[in-house]
């Protein structure tokens, strides 16, 4: 009880009327997994899965996306001459929405699919969907992992103490001293688009490659590390994405819990690869581009999904036909490949409109390539060598095949304590204004 009312308490600190929406989902979803239990038939138990659906669907619909789809249809119909009065709304959309949507509907997908039995511990449940190290931002947890824990008492565990601690620490220095000061530079640049060239341009999209990567993982870190701290054990969420040698890859690494979520209770449940190979392309489109949706009520975001799907499904072909086994065995080729797939499409999801998006492209398809804009010189020097810092401890790390989550296991004290202090001062050094996460505004 006490650690479901911390966690509500912490959500309410940033917007208390929004709390019942977490609350409402909680006790829908509560109800609707025992009642899919308990069904006597199929038909009830699909019955009862549409309400988990529609009612969280729903809410996730008209907060995040009801304005996106009000305006776009206002601008289709003033192309043919009518302007219809304003149709959106003045609501904001509440932090964490996507992600505690999704960790509920895989609760009552699972009981329908029975793979998991629902609980009948209600403050178990509701603490399952609020807990606070991933409530704003994922991971997006299963109930077959962390509802055990919550159930089960905890004991301190010294070995969970070292890797979170450790982990908290990577964490804050991914965030604040990498992508915070990346994000000067990227700011500044994507700022004013139409004064730079290609060379600021594609430096900036680097650039924000690993600044979206650096915060978001950080923040992942500082979740699953907080999370140790009090005794669970969350699922990985980063595991050293640009080191990979395909899209496929990518997608394995990136953003974990997400990217299984998206396999496992969408792409599957249109079929996967079971119907054909023309299906299976069809599947990893509508699952990309939903995935895009997912991220924002912008087209920009379905544009990310698009690319994402086109290219998942050219691997898919070429595997299919022998060629992508051939050309792995060139990793290099295959890591420029999936990078430089990754930076284009990292473009729609940095520029703040789709006019922006193209400004970009067309920068840097116009080909002047002259020395880029430093800005201050200073700023840059710092975020390109904390950058190759990143890097060659991501490289140690995929070289000796360390997951960051057990890293502090065996470190003895006096070696965690002279970490933490390097990083400590790193932060303190660097730390000029910090940005909130990327990923709140999803």
């Amino acid at each position: 009880m006490l650690l479901l009312l911390s966690s509500y308490v912490f959500y309410a600190w940033w917007d208390w009327r929004f709390l019942s929406l977490i609350i409402l989902s909680s006790f829908i979803d509560y109800q609707v997994g025992l009642n899919i239990y308990r069904a006597v038939s199929e038909k009830i138990k699909k019955r009862w899965l549409l309400v988990s659906l529609t009612a969280n669907l729903g809410l996730l619909g008209v907060f995040k996306y009801y304005n996106f789809f009000a305006e776009s249809f206002t601008d289709l119909t003033s192309t043919i001459g009518w302007h219809p009065n304003d149709l959106t709304l003045n609501i904001i959309l509440p932090v964490g929405i996507s992600f505690y949507t999704f960790q509920t509907l895989s609760y009552t997908i699972d009981i329908y699919r029975e793979k998991l039995e629902p609980t009948t511990d209600k403050i178990a449940f509701f603490t399952y969907i609020a807990l606070f190290p991933q409530l704003v931002a994922g991971p997006i947890e299963r109930a077959s992992n962390l509802l055990p824990q919550i159930t089960t008492k905890r004991q301190f565990k010294k070995t969970f103490f070292k890797e979170g601690i450790v982990q908290i620490f990577v964490g804050l220095f991914r965030k604040i001293v990498i992508a915070d000061t990346l994000g000067i530079y990227v700011d500044s640049v994507y700022g004013n688009l139409e004064i730079h060239d290609a060379s600021t341009t594609i430096l900036a999209t680097i650039f924000y490659a690993f600044q979206i990567y650096y915060d978001f993982a950080g923040y992942s870190d500082m979740a699953i590390g907080s999370a140790k701290l009090i005794g669970f054990d969350f699922k990985q969420n980063f595991n050293l994405p640009y080191f990979s040698t395909s899209l496929t890859e990518f997608w394995r690494r990136w953003h974990m819990s997400l990217s299984f979520w998206l396999r496992d209770y969408l792409y599957i449940s249109l079929g996967g690869n079971r119907k054909g190979i023309k299906i299976t392309y069809r599947n990893l489109m509508l699952t990309m581009l939903l995935g895009g949706l997912w991220h924002g009520s912008s087209w920009n975001f379905i544009i990310w999904g698009c690319i994402h799907g086109l290219v998942l499904a050219l691997e898919k072909y070429l595997n299919s036909n022998n060629y992508l086994p051939r050309l792995r065995n060139i990793k290099i080729l295959g890591f420029l490949c999936t990078f430089s797939v990754v930076i284009f499409s990292w473009i729609f999801f940095r520029a703040q409109t789709l006019h922006e998006a193209i400004t970009a492209i067309k920068n840097i398809f116009d080909a002047d390539f002259s020395i880029p804009f430093l800005g201050d010189l200073t700023t840059l020097i710092n975020a390109v060598s904390m950058l190759c810092l990143g890097i060659l401890f991501d490289a140690f790390l995929f070289k000796k095949q360390i997951h960051l989550e057990q890293l502090g296991a065996n470190f003895s004290t006096p070696k965690i304590v002279g970490t933490l202090t390097i990083i400590a001062l790193l932060i303190m050094l660097f730390y000029s204004t910090s940005n909130n996460f990327i990923y709140f505004q999803f």
